[in-house]
């Protein structure tokens, strides 16, 4: 094969890889704020590539059902988040108030 073959097949394979690139995906949540009772969950996300309402709808389909996602911080030091995706918000999963 040669050099521009091995290139050009490189390239695809970077360019389809990157198709994900910037779609929001969860990860291990903070310890901090550990005064919030629940569990938790993590959402990594860009900024300019999502929006807060969207980046709550992922982790509520993280959160068990009968329970809701509620904001409990974001931080940016990329150890749990790619560069792509450098926001990290946390959500504590807390329990929905029972129907009367």
């Amino acid at each position: 094969m040669s050099r521009f073959g091995r290139f050009f097949g490189l390239l695809t394979a970077a360019i389809l890889a990157g198709c994900g690139a910037f779609t929001p995906y969860p990860t291990d949540p903070s310890a901090a704020n550990s005064k919030d009772a629940g569990p938790r969950v993590a959402i990594c996300y860009n900024p300019m590539e999502t929006t807060l309402d969207q980046v709550r709808a992922d982790a509520q389909k993280e959160c068990a059902e009968g329970t809701t996602a509620e904001p409990a911080g974001t931080d940016w030091y990329l150890q749990h988040c790619p560069l792509l995706l450098p926001g990290r918000v946390n959500f504590v999963c807390t329990p929905n108030a029972p129907k009367r």
